[in-house]
């Protein structure tokens, strides 16, 4: 009976080992957090007014850290070919998965007052000139972290029509 018990308290103890060394494991990975990359993939027009419109930003954003992330708000401003367009906000969960990109819409408003010439370039172009800055708020393994986003580039326009 003594030779049960000793194997039994050698597996337990072996159980046990294993548990800290995948809990040491989860721990490092969440200390070495890595911002989540942001890149505006299309514009699309949903809805054109006289006094102005509404647009839908398509962004990939990529997780690059071997644990999920929940994103609790998002908030950026757009400029569209050197103007201020607008500004947006998802104030709800958004789950990013691990190592895993994701697809997030923000709809937009917008006035037709003050965008002059970004207005004809966002009505005759195929793809436009933008600028995006915001934030998003994680919540992470290690708690809330606000991290700052910034993107230029250009992007193509899935048109109304």
């Amino acid at each position: 009976m003594n030779k049960r018990l000793l194997y039994l308290s050698i597996a337990a103890g072996a159980a046990g080992a294993a548990v800290v060394v995948a809990g040491c494991a989860t721990l490092r990975s969440a200390l070495h957090f890595q911002e989540p990359q942001v890149a505006l993939q299309q514009i699309n027009i949903t809805g054109l007014g006289l006094t102005g419109g509404t647009l839908d930003l398509v962004f990939d954003v990529f997780n690059p850290n071997d644990y999920r992330l929940r994103s609790t708000r998002l908030e950026v401003g757009l400029d569209l070919e050197g103007t201020h367009f607008g500004d947006a906000l998802i104030d709800r969960p958004l789950d990013l998965s691990p190592a895993n990109h994701s697809q997030v819409v923000m709809p937009v408003r917008f006035e037709w007052a003050g965008v002059g010439a970004a207005a004809r370039g966002f009505l005759t172009h195929q793809a436009i000139n933008y600028g995006v800055t915001g934030a998003v708020l994680l919540d992470t393994p290690l708690g809330d972290k606000r991290v700052q986003l910034r993107s230029t580039g250009n992007v193509p326009l899935k048109k109304l029509f």
